[in-house]
């Protein structure tokens, strides 16, 4: 058995279906019956309907601050269990990157300036909580722009916590769906503890989405093309880094496919 922890950007139904979303749903469910333990996390978007999926906060995991930019942004957790399956989520929330804003884009379809700010919060917000939670993942899977500083994180600020020392960290590519630019000082505002700006000078000064998933992939230990779509520069970046590399091969069997690979690492 193995405890698998899913950072996720999309889960149906609390979002509409799709590539993302099905598999976000399913996967965890799927991993579950193989008879592994998990845990399930995902941005409460603001197109998260709280009452007709039934959210809840949960107080004794609220209520840290978490110090992005020389401001203070509230960490709010909220958790719901996915109808019909025994998969419990947690919602990382807060009202300066999630409430009342969807995912990448607004409503005109303009990138939100803040998106890698927002890929920060989730980072910490998730790993923060996974400590409260007292749970040891032995496999961590990042899936959409959204997860995507979670490796660096996990290899740089996090590698000494006694809950993270352990754990093998996947990279899950699908499809680019975050246009533009992240702010361009993203690489000084990722910084926190030992995770130095210093050490992705390697990188393009400006982040957009390949060169955040390139970050990912760097301090990952797996990779695993999810997707029809994905970017050939980043599945050969990919296998320069020669990363153990899961190539999708459709969705038949994902459960197995995905637990076969987590065994291997």
């Amino acid at each position: 058995m193995k405890k698998v922890l899913f950072i996720n950007q999309e889960i149906a139904p609390y979002v509409p279906n799709s590539e993302m979303a099905i598999p976000g749903r399913e996967l965890p469910k799927a991993i579950y019956d193989l008879g592994n333990e998990i845990r399930t996390f995902m941005p409460k978007w603001g197109t998260v309907n709280e009452r007709r999926n039934q959210l809840h906060e949960v107080i004794r995991l609220s209520g840290m601050n978490l110090i992005i930019n020389d401001t203070d942004h509230p960490l709010i957790i909220k958790v719901a269990s996915i109808p019909s399956s025994r998969v419990q989520v947690y919602f990382i929330d807060n009202s300066d990157f999630f409430s009342r804003r969807s995912m990448a884009t607004d409503e005109k379809g303009t990138a939100y300036a803040d998106n890698g700010e927002r890929a920060i919060f989730y980072a910490r917000g998730v790993l923060e909580t996974v400590k409260k939670l007292r749970w040891t993942p032995d496999i961590i899977l990042c899936q959409g722009w959204i997860s995507a500083v979670i490796p660096f994180y996990l290899k740089k600020a996090y590698n000494e916590e006694p809950c993270f020392a352990d754990c093998k960290v996947i990279t899950c590519l699908y499809r680019n769906d975050i246009k533009g630019k992240l702010n361009e000082h993203f690489q000084e505002f990722v910084e926190f503890e030992e995770a130095k700006k210093e050490m992705l000078e390697g990188y393009k000064k400006v982040f957009d989405y390949n060169e955040l998933l390139k970050m990912s992939i760097d301090y990952s230990d797996g990779i695993i093309e999810s997707g029809e779509g994905v970017s050939q520069e980043l599945l050969e970046y990919a296998e320069s880094k020669n990363i153990p590399l899961l190539r999708y091969s459709g969705e038949d069997g994902l459960g197995n496919a995905y637990n076969d690979f987590y065994s291997s690492l």
